[in-house]
């Protein structure tokens, strides 16, 4: 079991800049693939960026290329999205999520059903 903790949502003005962390506690850490996802009203959830298990390789969905990035800190046993440039388009619940991953699993998962483990969710909200 993995058990996922996200935070540092909030509410910001387009332009601005948030760091998501996401915690994660249970099985070991640096044995698992982990995702971001996100979920606006009335929209299905949607893919935003994934690091591969060895942390070597990433994806990103096009909508926030270049101003997203994700990254893994395994000492902490953290997951972070670091969001720059943030458009009104980008408020959503965002979902940190976690499936444990072979040794030599070396991709990063963009596909919500390849997921196991999910966090409760944190609220970015974006005004323009």
């Amino acid at each position: 079991q993995v058990q996922l903790v996200e935070s540092g949502g909030g509410l910001v003005e387009a332009g601005d800049s948030l760091r998501l962390s996401c915690l994660a506690s249970g099985r070991s850490f640096d044995s698992t693939a982990l995702g971001w996802f996100r979920q606006a009203p009335g929209k299905e959830r949607e893919f935003v960026a994934a690091i591969s298990r060895s942390g070597g390789d990433f994806r990103y969905a096009d909508s926030v290329k270049g101003r997203f990035t994700v990254s893994r800190d395994n000492a902490k046993n953290t997951v972070y999205l670091q969001m720059n440039s943030l458009k009104p388009e980008d408020t959503a619940i965002y979902y940190c999520a976690a499936r444990l991953a072979p040794w030599y699993s070396y991709t990063a998962d963009t596909s919500p059903a390849k997921y196991d483990y999910w966090g409760q969710g944190t609220q970015v909200t974006v005004s323009s």
